[in-house]
């Protein structure tokens, strides 16, 4: 096995510094409190600055990333993300901000900000916007938070029920139970869509919402979605419209216009800023104007060529995040839609269902297809024919990672058995997509051929199986010298 960059280390070998002429540097002791400072030096690696960059630059390549290789986590949106977009963010003008500096010399990203929730209120189809969320589960925090605080404003106080559909996104029910509701799931129906009888039968005066991901996890558009919007509105209550699929619909159809009254996106998929690894992300919160005194404060509001932050909002939720969300992350998201425009950003969502649905099609003499009818962005394929050989969608997943890849969602949604959910995005290649189909082909005769191979997979990867479970609650991420 490979030396670990301690195991390499050599008394006295050092990177070049080059010491700065005519400054004299202060000693530590004048810098920090006496109470703080080491007693002993930090035990650090003695390498050169050749063998520090070998090191990171290998550690960088053991793990996957979009910019190594295609990555088709289902829901997901691993799109690839513009470098340009972190250019801008790191403009010096951006970059030296402090969220503590008075209003008049923070005009620049004020106008940002302003400006952007105003393209994202014309994306999604309704005019109040806020960009305060952290993330697509922090929105939708806020979002029902909305709701809440509108149904106590009008005295409502029995509406303590929130539908959330079993093809909807793996975080509404946690989000709605954390949130103070009662979560009540509806069944889906054969074709995967919201089954509208079953949605008359679990409305009633007790409902304040319905949270809906369109196109739905299945990667199914909601085609009755102008019935189930007018099931609800006539009970009494309001549609949550959960944006983590918007990527399928940007310039075809908006969440506003098919009747919800909020809904988040999620801007490190849709506007492609990065994500993973628990961070960064960001998000926008919508809602109709009815709800919009509820929405964190402040909010930014234009005066002439001014923007300030509004405090006076008697009625608002409060803040969900210190300062104003992750402007890093505001400012990628804000350049990915001035790059695109509107004819851009349509035709990102007509490329991302043509890979889809190219896959789709391409998969089905080998996988089964959950739902044959044409998908939206991503698909669901189960892998019950490859299990019945004895290789589980576990199996093919880890398999997956030798040839480079990385595995799609598996097991979710929980409606399909062994299921395997694919999202290629709009902005892979045919060559990438062919690629990937050749993979599954070779998979799936490795399943006929060599299952025993396939259920011990992967076999080039720095480490093996793991025992997952452990792995996620005793992550061993300290190395320890050799006793020896």
């Amino acid at each position: 096995m490979e030396k670990l960059i301690y195991e390499k280390s050599r008394p006295g070998r050092r990177a070049l510094v080059i010491e700065k002429p005519g400054v004299k540097e202060k000693k530590v002791s004048d810098l920090i409190p006496a109470q703080f400072v080491r007693k002993n030096s930090a035990r650090l690696a003695e390498v050169s600055e050749l063998e520090a960059v070998r090191h990171f630059v290998r550690l960088s390549h053991l793990n996957h990333a979009i910019d190594k290789g295609f990555y088709p986590l289902g829901s997901c949106t691993m799109k690839y993300n513009p470098k340009i977009n972190d250019a801008m963010a790191a403009l010096e003008g951006f970059r030296e901000l402090h969220p503590m500096q008075p209003e008049d010399q923070i005009q620049g990203a004020l106008e940002l900000i302003y400006n952007l929730e105003r393209s994202i209120s014309e994306v999604v189809g309704l005019p109040a916007v806020t960009l305060q969320p952290a993330a697509g589960a922090h929105g939708e925090m806020t979002g029902l938070l909305l709701i809440r605080a509108y149904f106590q404003a009008k005295g409502d106080t029995a509406r303590k029920k929130v539908i959330v559909p079993d093809t909807a996104h793996g975080t509404n029910p946690a989000t709605a139970a954390l949130c103070g509701f009662d979560v009540v799931e509806i069944k889906s129906n054969s074709r995967g869509l919201v089954d509208t009888e079953a949605l008359k039968a679990a409305l009633g005066p007790d409902v304040a919402a319905i949270m809906l991901t369109n196109p739905n996890t299945l990667g199914l558009f909601e085609e009755e979605i102008d019935v189930c919007q007018k099931l609800v509105h006539d009970a009494g209550g309001l549609l949550y419209y959960d944006g983590a699929n918007l990527n399928a619909i940007m310039g075809l159809v908006r969440p506003g216009d098919m009747g919800f009254d909020v809904c988040h996106l999620n801007l490190h998929k849709t506007f492609s800023t990065p994500h993973g690894g628990g961070g960064p992300g960001g998000c926008a919160v919508a809602c109709r104007k009815e709800l919009e005194p509820f929405l964190p404060k402040p909010v930014i509001l234009k005066e002439g060529d001014h923007f300030r932050l509004e405090w006076n909002r008697p009625q608002s939720i409060g803040k969900v995040k210190g300062f104003y969300g992750n402007f890093g992350i505001l400012v990628r998201a804000y350049s990915y839609i001035l790059a695109h425009g509107k004819e851009g950003l349509m035709q990102v969502s007509k490329d991302a269902i043509l890979n889809a649905n190219y896959l789709k099609h391409k998969l089905k003499s080998r996988f089964t297809v959950a739902y044959p009818q044409a998908c939206m962005h991503e698909f669901v394929l189960s892998g019950n024919q490859q299990k019945e050989r004895g290789v589980s969608t576990t199996n093919i997943a880890k398999r997956l990672l030798d040839y480079g890849v990385h595995a799609p969602t598996v097991y979710f949604p929980l409606v399909v058995p062994e299921a395997m959910m694919i999202e290629p995005t709009e902005t892979e290649t045919k060559e990438t997509l062919d690629e990937f189909i050749e993979i599954l082909a070779k998979i799936d005769e490795e399943s006929k051929s060599d299952p025993e191979m396939v259920r011990n997979a992967p076999h080039t990867t720095p480490v093996g199986r793991l025992d997952e479970a452990l792995a996620a609650r005793k992550p061993n991420l300290s190395w320890t010298p050799d006793a020896n």
